[in-house]
C-alpha cells in the first residue's frame, strides 16, 4: 500500500475514533440527566403526596366546620326556643 492510503485509512479511524468518544461522552451526559431526573421525579412526588395531604386536611377541617356550623344552628333554634317559653311564662 501506498503511503497515502494509509494516511487516508488513519485517518477515517481517527474520525471514527472521535466519534467514538463523542457518543461516550454524550451518552455519559444522557445517564448524568436521566439520574437527575429520577431525582426530580422523586421530589416532584414527594410534593404532590404533601400537597394530596394538606388537601384532605383542609377538606376535613371544611367538613368539621359545616358540621361545627350546623350544631350551632341547632343550639340557636334550640335556645330561641327557650327564650320563647320563657317569654311566654310571663314571669
Amino acid at each position: 500500500m501506498p503511503k497515502t492510503e494509509r494516511g487516508v485509512e488513519l485517518e477515517g479511524l481517527d474520525r471514527l475514533e472521535d466519534k467514538v468518544k463523542l457518543l461516550v461522552a454524550l451518552i455519559g451526559r444522557m445517564r448524568s440527566d436521566q439520574a437527575r431526573m429520577a431525582d426530580e421525579h422523586q421530589r416532584v412526588l414527594r410534593e404532590l403526596e404533601a400537597a394530596r395531604t394538606r388537601i384532605q386536611e383542609v377538606e376535613g377541617t371544611s367538613a368539621e366546620i359545616s358540621s361545627l356550623k350546623e350544631e350551632r344552628d341547632l343550639i340557636r333554634a334550640r335556645v330561641s326556643s327557650l327564650l320563647e317559653q320563657l317569654e311566654g311564662l310571663n314571669i
